[in-house]
């Protein structure tokens, strides 16, 4: 894994998915956090090394050095947990069961394109950016 920083794979053709990976890029003050589209080629080599199904979960993964994962809410509350500050207050939302929050994650990937769009293809980063973005 890549200077052992955590890995955000997001959909890269999803409106939603790339505000809130350049939402989290503006507060990684500590550089925590890499990133890749699970359309890239990176990020599919990664789905298959860890076996992660994406026909249950197509919007957001985060992967830890190593091989551990998170996927859905807790991948979420993961991510704005490392922010810092007022978002660590998020963590409370671990207290409501799994199974809760998946659904409410999961009513809004289903309806995520319809809402916030889709683009054709992925986005391409800034020449600034670019370091933060695998493959």
């Amino acid at each position: 894994m890549k200077e052992n920083k955590k890995i955000i794979l997001f959909d890269g053709v999803c409106n939603l998915c790339n505000g809130s990976v350049q939402f989290v890029i503006k507060r990684d003050k500590k550089d925590v956090f890499r990133y890749a589209a699970i359309q890239s080629e990176v990020g599919e080599q990664l789905i298959a090394e860890r076996h992660i199904d994406t026909s249950q979960v197509d919007s957001i993964i985060l992967i830890e050095p190593g091989v551990a994962y998170f996927t859905k809410s807790d991948a979420a509350l993961e991510i704005a947990g490392e922010l810092g500050g007022l978002w660590k207050l998020t963590s409370i939302f671990k207290w409501i069961p799994k199974s809760i929050r998946d659904v409410i994650y999961d009513f809004v990937a289903r309806n995520r394109y319809k809402w916030f769009g889709k683009q054709e293809s992925c986005m391409i980063p800034t020449p600034e950016l670019k370091a933060k973005f695998l493959g």
